[in-house]
């Protein structure tokens, strides 16, 4: 099946102010709605860094899994008192990247795609989210090539952004598309502080995303100017604390408690962004997002 592809012109790193632009400025941020939610999480009580397969990830530092295990339980009843579901997936001793749920698959309309992990560390998580799955009254459906799920397959609307580059094989999004039915864009990744997309884009509604340009290649930030010309573009400094590792419900932006620009920016347009510290889970190279696996409806 062939995969969509939009054409455009490069995107500068530095956005220029266009008149929609403008004239939403003279109206206001917009008023903006929430849906409540259906995630997955996995506990972090495994949690650890005893292997390094990103660039966060520094064997050497000590990791403290009881803080970890706290501020991912402010995060889960975060979710919670926002009126979300939160079903939680056993975590598994012997996997201590598992609390990253989001990288487990995908699943939207009902049709599930497991992950199909790059590195053998992570392997056996696969596993343990088909039974999931399978629990739940998915079936499971499985790629021939690489995919990271959620961490390189986001939802927007209905189309699928899918990264590529370091983790998911550009071959798997075609197999994504036939799976799900969804159209998807292929944008590919090129610095490895953002492996996966979810660490260097973040989709806020149907309709308007967040990204830092410089993680994406030239053809890939043309696609999403093309697609997104109101898109909001981060800060490195904020990119370089994952602020962009988040998760939405059209409202209420959860994100990281640091990445203080970019929630100025969001609230600017019209989303309320509500700070979480996830800094043990930062030690392993993830935050928010990297925590919730999204079940789309």
């Amino acid at each position: 099946m062939t995969i969509s592809d939009v054409a455009g012109t490069p995107a500068s790193d530095v956005a220029a102010t266009t008149p929609r632009r403008a004239e939403r400025r003279e109206r206001g941020p917009r008023t903006r709605t929430p849906r409540l939610r259906r995630y997955a999480m996995t506990a972090p009580t495994f949690f650890t860094v005893s292997y390094a397969i990103n660039p966060w990830m520094d064997t050497s530092t000590p990791v403290d899994t009881d803080l970890a295990v706290r501020q991912w339980e402010t995060l889960l009843s975060t979710y919670r008192a926002l009126g979300h579901t939160v079903e939680l997936v056993e975590p598994v001793a012997g996997l201590p990247d598992m609390v990253y749920a989001a990288n487990g698959g995908l699943i939207v309309d009902g049709k599930a795609v497991v992950a199909r992990f790059a590195y053998p560390q992570r392997a056996g998580e696969a596993a343990a989210h088909a039974e999931w799955m399978s629990g739940n009254g998915f079936e499971p459906r499985h790629t021939r090539h690489t995919n990271e799920g959620q961490g390189d397959l986001l939802v927007v609307g209905s189309r699928i952004l899918a990264g590529y580059g370091f983790r998911t094989d550009h071959r798997a999004h075609a197999e994504v598309e036939q799976i799900t039915g969804l159209p998807v864009t292929s944008l590919e990744l090129v610095d490895p502080r953002f492996y996966h997309l979810d660490t260097a884009l973040a989709v806020l509604d149907d309709t308007t995303i967040a990204y830092y340009p410089p993680a994406f290649s030239d053809e890939a930030r043309a696609r999403l100017q093309k697609l997104f010309p109101d898109a909001i573009e981060v800060s490195t400094a904020d990119a370089y604390v994952l602020g962009l590792n988040v998760v939405s419900d059209g409202k209420h932006v959860l994100m990281p408690a640091n990445a203080t620009t970019f929630a100025a920016q969001i609230a600017n347009a019209g989303f309320e962004p509500i700070g979480i510290d996830l800094s043990e889970l930062f030690k392993g190279g993830g935050s928010v997002k990297c925590c919730t696996l999204e079940v789309y409806s």
